[in-house]
């Protein structure tokens, strides 16, 4: 099955190629793009990613959010899964949200992404894709972003540690940002209730 990082995006513009070697080259980065001959550059479905030397990275596949596609049966599973999570004012927020939604960006990261500095250009395309579209991230076993890229949504493993970027919606109906510290029980306690943790790092 793999890993997967989602762009759930609210418009769906095609995304050229070059404009995938441009994000990369501003951050002083390179990969390599196989694209089946069937496609274009400007308007494909699948995409694989390579670095330098040739050492697969990942696996893009676009999927429009319309009837018979795979990109409205995804967000149909989205919003089963996560309606025993928590916060619950996060998932009022995503279920909402997700009608919003016109396309699906999902990353499959192959083990190589993990080495050395792969990941860096992940997160480049990633970022190019998710800076057109507009929208929310998703990554198993972590959770969903708001439009900002904070984590409102926990479906992190129970063992899971170290500093992450929260947020919870405030009495006002807008967005709280903090750092919590994923190991500490009672912060994880607070952010399950839709508070900010009193230990976190205000943003």
């Amino acid at each position: 099955m793999g890993y997967y990082i989602r762009v759930l995006g609210i418009t769906n513009p095609n995304i050229h190629i070059d404009e995938l070697i441009k994000g990369l080259s501003n951050d002083g980065l390179t990969a390599k793009f196989n694209l089946d001959p069937t496609e274009s550059l400007d308007n494909w479905t699948v995409i694989g990613v390579a670095n330098s030397d040739g050492d697969e990275l990942m696996q893009i596949e676009r999927s429009p959010v319309i009837k018979g596609e795979l990109g409205q049966d995804e967000l149909k599973e989205f919003r089963e899964e996560i309606i025993d999570c928590k916060p619950n004012s996060a998932v009022k927020w995503l279920d909402k949200y997700f009608g919003k939604v016109k396309v699906i960006y999902a990353f499959q990261i192959l083990n190589a992404a993990m080495e050395d500095h792969n990941f860096e250009i992940v997160s480049s395309i990633k970022a190019t894709i998710w800076n057109k579209l507009g929208g929310l991230l998703q990554a198993d076993n972590e959770g969903f972003s708001n439009e900002d890229g904070y984590h409102i949504l926990w479906q992190f493993d129970d063992n899971v540690t170290g500093e992450w970027s929260m947020s919870v919606k405030n009495i006002f109906g807008s967005w709280t940002n903090f750092i919590i510290d994923l190991g500490d029980k009672k912060q994880r306690e607070e952010f399950w209730a839709g508070k900010v943790p009193k230990a976190s790092k205000k943003l």
